[in-house]
């Protein structure tokens, strides 16, 4: 329903573009969120959207380019010129400006950083110092502080004063005249206090924190585990640099997200969304995996190549080859996500390796001697009934899949954790490249006990 109404929309924009009549479309636009204007815009992608824009509020206008993807935004800023770049950019908060200098090219960089002014430009160039993915890299500098000694009344004075420009105003943040971060409070605590209250009996003083160059995906987990607006940033000397505000938390857990899918999955992270990216970009981001798994899939072809004069003497035995690698996979694929999610989760740890193993082993000898049972039963009744050996074929399909299953899920589990050990995302070692590793070892164990009940 939403979607039909977006698409109306956005033609009676068109429509209104084309008759040029502008007080329509700004009555139309300030009733829409900036989002919603942003996808209104990304749906267009002409040469009227810099004049579309103009229509707009300042105040909107900055709100609807953050909300923006980085084409839409490109081509907005060659249709800008220096004076609308620098009310643009002055409109934005720092943050978004230090995201914006990141996805652009060098040539739209250069106008953006010389229509900004002196101080943005200093603030701009230290945030980009910042190792990506750190918590310096996504804070912004732009939040209110207080002194210890301020009165309640003076504190909310200073915010009625400075907090247009900051993009909180919710929580405030107590520093020494060192820039130390002592405490945190809040303005409904101010205003529900006393005009002569001051500030260091009214604030919290176990303030929880990160450093500049701890993880992003660490700092945006802390938003889901205790709930925060924004979170400080200090330095190693416990001064207050930044805060990181809960939107640019969602955007984190987003990406962080929608890149272990991928890797799972074999494919290359894209910073672009699936339909802007080129034929091409797709293939580049798919074949580099796609031939390692292809490649490493000649272990299984070698496999069966060795022990191919015992499947001649019982040709049965490779019907069943697609249904124990496939069982393989899947158990260790369970076993991969699983891990995975919890190590996102900050739920496991390497030195819970024990544990987790011990854990999914037993899950393991559950779900093979249940498969094992019930697959024996329909080999017995249906696969096998009638032909010669069928007993012992069918003890032996059954315990390759108990073993399988078990050595699978302890790969599945295990491989992940030890990534994340080394400092390598967890997600690389998910589904294709455990399954190509699975199917290896779950054939060494079928024809292993093939050879030893079958005598072959």
């Amino acid at each position: 329903m939403m979607e039909t109404v977006k698409v109306g929309i956005t033609e009676t924009i068109r429509v209104l573009l084309e008759e040029k009549k502008f007080n329509t479309l700004r009555d139309i636009l300030v009733t829409l969120k900036p989002y919603d204007i942003a996808t209104i815009f990304e749906e267009l992608q002409d040469e009227k959207t810099p004049l579309l824009f103009r229509i707009l509020p300042k105040e909107l206008a900055a709100e609807t380019f953050v909300e923006m993807d980085d084409e839409t935004q490109k081509l907005l800023i060659h249709g800008f010129s220096d004076t609308e770049l620098k009310e643009v950019v002055d409109e934005l908060f720092i943050d978004d400006v230090v995201d914006l200098v990141e996805e652009m090219p060098a040539n739209v960089v250069k106008r953006i950083l010389k229509q900004a002014d002196k101080d943005t430009r200093k603030t701009v160039n230290e945030l980009l110092k910042y190792p990506e993915d750190s918590a310096g890299s996504i804070m912004t500098t732009e939040y209110i502080v207080l002194r210890p000694e301020m009165t309640a009344e003076q504190s909310i004075k200073r915010i009625r004063r400075t907090g247009v420009d900051k993009e909180t105003i919710y929580i405030c943040y107590v520093t020494d005249d060192n820039s130390k971060l002592i405490g945190i409070t809040s303005v409904k605590d101010l205003l529900l206090s006393d005009d002569d209250v001051i500030v260091s009996e009214i604030m919290e003083e176990n303030v929880i924190c990160v450093n500049t160059l701890d993880d992003q995906e660490k700092v945006a987990q802390m938003f889901s585990n205790y709930n925060f607006l924004a979170l400080p940033v200090v330095d190693t000397e416990n001064r207050l640099v930044g805060i990181v505000t809960i939107d640019d938390a969602i955007d984190v857990l987003q990406e962080e997200a929608t890149e272990d899918i991928e890797k799972m999955a074999a494919v290359m992270p894209s910073d672009k969304p699936y339909m802007k990216t080129s034929v091409f970009g797709i293939y580049k981001k798919r074949i580099p995996w796609l031939l390692v798994l292809m490649l490493s899939a000649t272990f299984t072809s070698a496999i069966i190549s060795h022990f191919e004069s015992a499947l001649a003497s019982v040709i049965v035995l490779s019907s069943f080859i697609p249904m124990i690698t496939g069982t393989g996979g899947n158990a260790g694929s369970q076993a991969s996500v699983s891990v995975i999610r919890a190590l996102s989760l900050g739920e496991i740890k390497f030195c819970n390796a024990v544990k987790v193993l011990w854990k999914e082993f037993r899950v393991s000898i559950l779900c093979g001697v249940t498969l094992a049972a019930a697959n024996f039963i329909k080999l017995m009744i249906f696969d096998l009934n009638g032909k010669e050996n069928a007993l012992f074929i069918g003890l032996v399909v059954s315990l390759t899949l108990i073993g399988t299953i078990i050595m699978a899920k302890l790969i599945g589990s295990f491989l992940p954790m030890v990534a994340h050990k080394i400092g390598v995302d967890p997600a690389v070692m998910a589904s294709p490249l455990i399954t190509t590793i699975c199917d290896a070892l779950s054939l060494l164990i079928y024809f292993g006990i093939a050879t030893t009940i079958l005598h072959i």
